[in-house]
């Protein structure tokens, strides 16, 4: 049964998303009629420089955004401006206005997401922000409803394009960082700043979002420890490649149970790390997204597609303005924030982890015993160590200036310890010196597979 009033939409921003917002409104007008039970209809679209979008309806254009989502008429106020301010004032006085909201604005939830959750309860409307975390996958809804009655232990994946593109480039060809940055750019994969991409910014907003939905737990992106993949190097792809791991930049929110008398906590980090080639994330490549839930009952589930760009995006998008929509029509309202649980996040420096370090040391009697020194005297226990480079079996032994110059090339691999006394133990080799160099550290992530698939002693 269709309504003869229609959902009334307005529209913030008419950039890559925006615009194709605005097709699929009027692609599909008798199609959403139909799933919402009322015909949705745009009411006015706020840009800032209207002369740059010459094929929309001029009548509908409006550089006054404050006007537009006050107005009577409007009844869902959709968002894809981006950045802090002024969005965030615009969607509180859309919302203080009454109007439903719909948002793709990642930055914005996961520095004050609590505040427009806040806000929403209290004039009694909806926030919807599917599209703000891994655009057209259906991720958010299922962990916020399809899994309400669930207890989820582990959200992680890939949730930035650029990266993986960046990664996959440099694992395919063999090529830097720096040539596989330039490809993406090229292609357009990367932005002409690709700062909020390459050092994990755009990735820790999105790890935010995951854990508070995740965890019933508000997290900011100040919670979330963040590393990006500038420091990759093609000899850090390549020795992946002979642990039988790829690395991908991932974001990882985890249930942390409490012992010791400490309660249980929530983790959220993002960092390039290694990954058995065994775990699904790892064969996920090019500019695609793959998020792996694990949760009690539901057990391992894992969401795969393109994670970002107009139409994908535009389609989570349309989505959550459908369920608006329908709320509207129908009388009802969509979940609340849930926040019950208020765990604590946990510091980096307490989060167990393992690293894998390639050092660069000189290549004489006694090295491997002032390394593993260093690791002993931290508490933390070394599952593999390979050397390369240096003397083989059966030279004769160097002194003096030639035994100096002579250097070779020390991998470990560690097993599970604390952040903290593994990031003490490498600043401490870095003094040695017998340490030339500390050429590369990366995290190793098993994400629920056995450590023997890494290609080192477990």
């Amino acid at each position: 049964m269709t309504s003869d009033a229609p959902v009334r939409v307005a529209l913030l921003g008419c950039g890559t998303v925006g615009s194709e917002v605005v097709r699929l409104l009027e692609d599909q007008a008798g199609d959403l009629a139909a799933r919402v039970g009322a015909p949705v209809e745009l009411a006015g679209v706020a840009v800032r420089r209207p002369h740059r979008h010459p094929t929309l309806n001029p009548d509908l254009v409006t550089t006054d955004a404050s006007a537009l989502v006050t107005r009577e008429d409007v009844d869902v106020v959709v968002e894809v401006v981006g950045g802090i301010e002024p969005a965030r004032s615009l969607l509180l006085q859309a919302i203080k206005s009454g109007k439903s909201v719909v948002t793709a604005n990642k930055a914005l939830l996961a520095e004050d997401g609590a505040t427009l959750a806040e806000a929403a309860d209290g004039a009694g409307v909806d926030l919807y922000y599917e599209a703000s975390v891994a655009g057209a996958i259906p991720l958010l809804r299922p962990l916020r409803e399809s899994l309400a009655g669930d207890r989820i232990t582990r959200v992680a994946g890939i949730v930035n394009g650029t990266t993986n593109f960046i990664l996959s480039a440099m694992s395919a060809s063999g090529a830097g960082y720096a040539e596989a940055l330039e490809e993406a750019t090229r292609l357009g994969y990367a932005e002409a700043d690709p700062s909020a991409d390459v050092d994990g910014y755009d990735a820790a907003s999105k790890a935010a979002i995951l854990a508070t939905l995740a965890f019933h737990t508000r997290v900011s992106a100040a919670d979330v420890h963040c590393e990006g993949i500038r420091r990759v190097t093609a000899a850090d792809i390549a020795a992946a490649r002979g642990l039988g791991c790829a690395i991908k930049l991932l974001a990882i929110c985890e249930r942390v149970p409490g012992s010791g008398g400490a309660p249980e906590s929530v983790s959220a980090r993002v960092y390039p790390a290694m990954i058995p080639l065994s775990h699904p994330l790892a064969s996920v490549n090019e500019a695609f997204n793959a998020v792996f839930v694990e949760a009690d009952a539901a057990g391992q589930l894992m969401f795969y597609g393109q994670g970002a760009g107009g139409a994908p995006t535009a389609s989570a998008v349309l989505g959550d303005l459908v369920a608006v929509a329908r709320n509207r029509v129908g009388g009802g309202r969509g979940p609340r924030e849930s926040a019950y649980a208020s765990l604590p996040v946990l510091p980096i420096g307490d989060v167990h982890t393992r690293y894998h370090v390639s050092l660069e040391v000189a290549d004489r009697t006694g090295v491997l015993s002032a390394v593993a020194g260093e690791f002993a005297r931290r508490g933390v226990s070394i599952a593999a160590v390979r050397q390369t480079g240096g003397r083989e079996d059966g030279d004769v032994p160097q002194t003096g200036a030639a035994e100096a110059a002579q250097a070779a090339r020390l991998v470990v691999v560690t097993h599970g310890a604390p952040d903290s006394a593994l990031h003490a133990t490498v600043e401490a080799l870095a003094g040695l010196d017998v340490v030339r160099a500390v050429e590369s550290v990366l995290r190793v992530e098993g994400l629920g597979r056995p450590v023997s698939t890494l290609g080192v002693a477990g």
